[in-house]
């Protein structure tokens, strides 16, 4: 008899997810994201970082203060590191991703082909770019569902 105390597909793909955003040198904020196609095959993954060759410790990773002395103009959501890495075609795949994309984001998630957004946070609801990313969603015909992400327990030998 088989075992029945694995976990779901949801569940493991998110935390592919949760595991990627443990990769972010961010203090304050650490996304990840991770995609799949059709075949439940993952064809992509990302977290939140600086772009490819740009030094970690050059770059402030400050909320506050001027723009350009801020994290904001320089690092590269995880929606996006993950578009950009992925290896195949992303039409009709799902995107995991530990928080709601945002506007800048979901422009990208649009154009990709992405059909479906599984999140789990949802922080920045309310907030315009969140209102942007809605209206977009909403007419590209991309579905969204929040999950609660239960605790993964590794089982021992």
């Amino acid at each position: 008899m088989k075992r029945t105390d694995y976990i779901s597909w949801d569940s493991y793909f998110m935390g592919v997810a949760k595991l990627s955003a443990l990769r972010s040198k961010d203090p304050s904020t650490q996304v990840g994201a991770c995609i799949i196609n059709q075949d439940k095959r993952i064809v992509a993954i990302g977290y939140n970082g600086l772009p490819r060759g740009l030094d970690d410790n050059t770059f402030n990773w400050s909320k506050e203060g001027e723009f350009c002395d801020t994290k904001y103009p320089y690092v590269v959501h995880a929606e996006a590191n993950a578009i950009l890495n992925a290896t195949s075609d992303l039409s009709n795949s799902i995107l995991y991703v530990t928080l709601f994309p945002c506007n800048e984001c979901m422009k990208l998630i649009v154009q990709s082909g992405i059909k479906e957004i599984v999140y789990m946070s949802d922080k920045d609801n309310g907030k315009e770019s969140h209102k942007a990313s809605i209206h977009m969603m909403k007419h590209a015909e991309i579905k969204s569902r929040q999950i609660k992400m239960e605790t993964i327990v590794l089982g021992s030998e």
